[in-house]
């Protein structure tokens, strides 16, 4: 009886470590099959290279096979790795899977491997060993979850743009994510065959490899104890059968394939999401805490911040932009205005480096934007939100916040693993930090609340604190005040000012034309891709072009007037969308620069 409980506990073991080779990617949003290829050269390098247990003794016989292993493991995953990280969802797994079916061929076609016939191991691992191994590798996830490093993972698997724009160099987390999966799979396959004692590259073919990615997902994804979870129940389902006196052995998979159904469409985060994800807040004071952030070099008031030169963007021969001449200065609040489809979203994802000009060039921070990265220009001191939010739904407020701190924090997860001082204290200051930038915004009472569960207003704002986390001197906003009502919209607004009175430079897009005459030091004004005004708010307001290209004309004649002022006709007649038609709405005069032009250009899409 206790051999046979020692089996079932060796294997829950076994199979929770195996599972962790799976979790290390799919907290990156990475989907593979590859670790039963890593466990596969791992276990048979290490039983072919790895003194015997008669030389060495069986303990120290078995840490060197696991050194042998996880190495082995560890230089596939890179080789792997490097040529497919470009790769996404099906592609990745695809690949993935054809190099542990690659794998498996080339081991049974080996005389070293014994073929079909499997290689003999010496058993040597116990039920305890497995339990200190599997302990050890739980414990490397849990404390790589609150640091900056398993943050940053969390933000790609959610939104991999957003986490870019962050800073966050996605390629070399997912790269590092791939290491740490194939090492991991590597020690599964060591242990694995020093303890069934014989091993064929059958153990390890595209079964073996479901089987790991369903206990992964049925346990979570999203908390560190869900491997040993999903382990534990698909470990347990024969015994209880057995218990039972039922021999079919159709039922085990079918009511693995159950339970995978169920999670997918009921409990999408697995087993774990069943524990509350607790969210670490700040004692409630800011300390010192800026002392430990790494600090930023601003420009100078008055400074050339960004500098476009005949900048433009053509799609197909369809121009967004053409010819775009700018000059943003220190401390400047650039309002960026248009009719739908005037280019906007387009010239500042140029400006941010998420879409290369056609023509021209720019000059953003001292970075050239063309083939910079987006992280390097977030590096540089460039900071954004979108036009659609990319909040990381599935984090609390604070932590999207600590996500956006990812430039200014510090690496603590090597020193996590050792509890040194120093890493508590720079978590602790990026807590603080993060709590300050959610007060700023008004957010200070959400934090904890997570980012799916807020208002469409309240998300908006937490993704001006996620920008404002990394202390950038250029803030690019895309319709801020979007979903807002006008008392937000005010509040925005005298948030917005007192940033640029901090000596923030801030470029915002917005289609409250009132919210941008009352904000803005100067208001530049697209339509049809190009500048066709730019100056001061009244100057810009009482400019016919302007005027022309927003309400159009009456009789080929401009209307006159100004759109600071509440002469100028609804151009909707009333009606707004979603309304019902023939709705008509009782218009405050000196609203209605609040009011979306209409979509004259309908050939340039932003």
């Amino acid at each position: 009886m206790l051999l046979q409980y020692a089996t079932t506990l060796t294997f829950i073991a076994l199979g929770a470590i195996f599972a962790y080779s799976f979790y290390a990617v799919l907290i990156a949003g990475q989907l593979s099959l590859g670790q039963a290829g890593f466990a596969s050269l791992a276990a048979f390098a290490s039983a072919s290279l790895a003194p015997s247990g008669e030389d060495v003794g069986d303990v120290p016989a078995l840490l060197i096979a696991v050194a042998i292993g996880m190495s082995v493991g560890a230089l596939a995953a890179v080789v792997l790795g490097l040529p497919t990280m470009h790769l996404r969802g099906v592609f990745l797994a695809i690949a993935t899977l054809g190099f542990a079916e690659a794998v498996r061929v080339v081991l049974l076609n080996q005389e070293w491997t014994g073929g079909a016939q499997g290689l003999a191991v010496p058993r040597i691992l116990t039920v305890g060993m497995a339990w200190v191994a599997l302990a050890a590798v739980a414990y490397w996830f849990w404390r790589m979850g609150r640091s900056r490093y398993g943050r940053a993972l969390e933000a790609i698997r959610e939104d991999e743009l957003a986490a870019r724009s962050m800073g966050i160099d996605v390629g070399r987390h997912r790269l590092a994510a791939f290491v740490t999966a194939g090492a991991v799979a590597g020690l599964y396959g060591v242990l694995y065959a020093y303890y069934v004692r014989l091993i064929a590259p059958g153990d390890f073919d595209f079964v073996a490899a479901v089987e790991g990615l369903v206990t992964a997902v049925v346990g979570g994804s999203t908390m560190f104890l869900g491997p040993l979870l999903g382990s534990g129940f698909q470990t347990m389902i024969p015994e209880v059968q057995r218990a039972l006196g039922v021999e079919a052995g159709w039922i085990r998979p079918f009511l693995a394939g159950l339970l995978l159904l169920v999670v997918i469409l009921f409990l999408p985060g697995g087993l774990a999401s069943l524990i509350p994800r607790r969210t670490h807040l700040p004692a409630g004071h800011d300390g010192d805490g800026v002392a430990h952030l790494a600090a930023r070099r601003h420009p100078a008031a008055g400074e050339v911040v960004a500098t476009l030169t005949g900048l433009g963007k053509e799609y197909g021969g369809v121009h967004a932009v053409r010819d775009i001449d700018l000059e943003v200065r220190s401390g400047e609040v650039v309002g960026l205005i248009g009719p739908n489809g005037a280019g906007k979203t387009t010239l500042v994802n140029m400006i941010s480096g998420l879409v290369p000009p056609s023509s021209g060039s720019a000059t953003v921070l001292g970075v050239t934007i063309g083939r910079t990265p987006v992280h390097k220009l977030a590096a540089a001191g460039l900071s954004r939100t979108f036009q659609h939010s990319k909040l990381f739904n599935r984090l609390s407020a604070l932590e999207n916040v600590l996500v956006g701190a990812h430039l200014v924090s510090r690496p603590t997860f090597l020193r996590r693993l050792l509890w040194l001082p120093s890493a508590r204290r720079d978590e602790r200051s990026a807590l603080e930090h993060a709590a300050r930038c959610l007060r700023r915004v008004g957010l200070g009472d959400l934090a904890g609340n997570r980012a799916s569960s807020l208002s469409y207003g309240d998300q908006r704002r937490l993704e001006i604190a996620r920008a404002l986390a990394s202390d950038p001197s250029l803030l690019i906003l895309d319709e801020p005040a979007a979903g807002m009502n006008h008392v937000e919209a005010a509040t925005l607004s005298a948030l917005i000012r007192s940033l640029a009175a901090d000596g923030l430079t801030i470029l915002f897009i917005e289609h409250n034309v009132g919210m941008v005459l009352e904000t803005c030091t100067r208001v530049v004004v697209l339509n049809f891709g190009q500048v066709i005004a730019s100056g001061s708010p009244q100057d810009v307001a009482a400019d016919p072009a302007v005027i022309e290209a927003y309400l159009g004309t009456e009789d080929d004649e401009p209307v006159t007037g100004s759109i600071a002022e509440g002469t100028l006709a609804d151009p909707t007649g009333g009606h707004t969308e979603g309304a019902p038609a023939g709705a008509v709405m009782n218009v405050d005069p000196t609203a209605v620069g609040t009011l979306e032009p209409p979509d004259t250009n309908t050939r340039n899409a932003t």
